[in-house]
Order: C-alpha cells, then structure tokens, then sequence
C-alpha cells in the first residue's frame, strides 16, 4: 500500500494554545493509529508574541516559507495583551498568515452538542448546527496595515468589497450549501453601506448560478438578534470579515463557549485549522483550557487534506466528541464539568474506536 505523508506545520502560539495544540496531537495521533497508508510529520514553529519578545518578529519571514512547504497548518492561538505595536494594536501573526497565504475563506461551524451548553432556553443537542462563512482578506481589516498620519486628530479606517473577493467568498458558502441543506443567508448592512449594498449585488448574482440553494438576506444588527431567537433556521451564513469576527464569537456563545468553536481559513492552495478562542493568558498554564475547538479543528484539517482515509479519521474525531459530550458531565470548567485539559482529551481518544 502507498504510504500517503502529510507535512503539518504546528504553531503553538502564546497563551493556552501550547496546551490546547497538544491535546489536538494526541487526538491527530491516536487517529493516525487507525488509518491505514496516511502518516503525519509535525513541524514545530514559533509564532507569536512570545516570539516577539524571544527575537523581535512575531513571524519570520523565514518562518513563513518554511510554513509554505506543509501540506495544513494547525495553529493554537496568538497574541497576548501587554505585548503590542507602537500603535497600540496588538500583535496578529495569525491575521498576517491568513493575508500572505490568501485564506480568504474564513469556515466557521456552530454545533450545539448538548442542551446544557446553551445558555438559550428549549434548544437541544444537533437543533443548532450552521457553518459562518466569513471572508477573510478584505472588508474593515483590509486597511490595517496602511500608513498613518502620526499624532493626528482623527483615525479611519475602510471597509473594502471587492467584486473578486465577494465572488469567491459567495461561491464558497453556495458550494458548502450544497453539501448540507441547501440554504444561504447572507449578512450586510446594506440599508447603510454602499460597499455593503455593492456585496449585496455580488450575492444575488452568484445565487443565480445555485438555483436549488435556498437564500435569505440580513441585516448585520437583526442577526445578533436573530442567532438568540431562532439560532435552528440557519445552515450557511455568508458576511464581511469584520461581521464574522463578531458573529462567530457570538454563535459561540449559545453553544458553550469559545472552547466549543473551530475553524479553518482556506485558500485555493493553503489551509490553516485553529480554535476560534483567542490565547486566554489568565488561565494558562492552569490546565483547564476546553480542548474541544483545536480537537474539532484537526478534524476539519483531516477532512481538507481530501485523502479518503484521512476524511474517515475526520469522521472518527467528530463522532468521538459526539460521544463524549452526550454526557453532559464530561466537560471543562468552561461547560460546567470538572475535568481538566488532558482528562477531556483522553476522553475523546478513548471515543475513537
């Protein structure tokens, strides 16, 4: 049989993402043992604000190259508060990862897996399960990096659509569609922003190409409101960067926390797969970070890597934590249970089968 390597570019970062990426490996590997001809080799990076401080880059040049040469990259989480440019704004390898490799589609799924997590009344396990498609490259991040008037009076910032980046964004969510319930939502604000009514257009065109895709329009404040009420109607939600980077945190919200949230920003060429949740300084080191996002996350690396067995192993992952969370004792303190970082994960390699 040909043995099938895939090289994957580990990046610890700051915080609790060393402890919550070991969790994520000791699933990748126990799930190796039950794959036949797929193997991994995990190249160690480091990125981040402790990097930073160690060598005066949070991301090498170098580095980066080096990231370009794997097959997926599984990342825990970056950044830490106190350590910031001279502008104020901290330090975001994983945002500069996301640019470089263009990772302009930002997958974000949203799975309730047991009722106890939500703090929503009368939802229970698999009622809430979407998948946020935010674009990754463009909208309100676009202009961070650009230059600025020092010590002026004012500051702005702009909120960049363009017809390529919402094409292959909307596509992404129409093609994910397909493979689930066939329904799109977009999210705008288009009764306000002309880039948003610009972004508006773009969709309605590109939902004439899926006619059996269902699609459904709104706006980015009835949203916030619509995921409390009737978080069950949605399947794919397509939106801006800036609206993704808040509604995903939201949806997070009514299915346990940060700690239940993965993700993946991909490319045509490029995947990188992490936890929603950011480095969380105040508890590492403290064992108790919730390692299910990063575990969920190298299930999603696993299904991208497109190898049947690999997709088999990605089905594994997601059924062990199934399994796991059906009890709703079996949790971090995050989700009202009592076991630390590693008993979790333990857990869920025990689930594999």
């Amino acid at each position: 049989m040909r043995l099938n390597l895939y090289r994957i570019a580990v990046l610890r970062g700051d915080g609790i993402g060393p402890e919550v990426v070991t969790a994520g490996i000791e699933v990748l590997r126990a799930t190796e043992a039950a794959l036949e001809g797929v193997r991994f080799e995990l190249c160690e990076y480091s990125v981040g604000a402790g990097e930073y401080q160690r060598n005066g880059d949070p991301l090498s040049a170098t580095t980066l190259e080096l990231i370009k040469n794997c097959d997926a990259i599984l990342l825990g989480a970056m950044g830490l508060p106190e350590v910031r440019w001279p502008n104020g704004v901290e330090m975001t390898p994983q945002i500069d990862i996301r640019e470089q490799l263009d990772l302009y589609n930002g997958v974000r799924p949203i799975r309730l897996y047991h009722s106890a997590h939500s703090p929503l009344k009368r939802v229970s396990a698999g009622e809430i399960d979407f998948v946020l498609v935010r674009e990754n490259c463009e909208g309100l991040f676009a202009g961070r990096l650009s230059p600025r008037i020092p010590d002026g009076d004012f500051e702005t910032d702009t909120l960049k659509i363009t017809r390529h980046g919402a094409q292959r964004i909307c596509r992404a969510a129409f093609d994910l569609a397909v493979k689930r319930r066939r329904h799109v939502t977009l999210v705008d604000k288009a009764n306000v922003l002309p880039s948003m009514a610009f972004f508006r257009r773009i969709f309605d065109g590109v939902a004439l190409e899926y006619p059996t895709v269902e699609t459904e329009r709104v706006y980015v404040d009835a949203m916030a409101l619509f995921l409390v009420q009737r978080p069950q109607s949605f399947d794919v939600v397509v939106t801006e960067n800036m609206f993704g980077d808040i509604l995903s945190d939201l949806g997070a919200g009514i299915v346990g926390g940060m700690g239940m949230a993965p993700s993946a920003d991909l490319g045509s060429r490029y995947g990188l797969f992490q936890p929603s949740h950011g480095s969380a300084p105040s508890i590492a080191g403290k064992g108790i970070a919730n390692p299910i996002a990063t575990i969920l996350s190298v299930g999603m690396m696993l299904d991208w890597l497109g190898h049947a067995e690999t997709k088999r192993g990605a089905g594994m992952i997601e059924h062990a934590v199934q399994s796991v969370l059906a009890n709703p004792a079996h949790g971090t303190a995050d989700l009202g249970g009592c076991l630390d970082t590693m008993e979790l994960t333990r857990l869920v390699v025990a689930n594999l089968g």
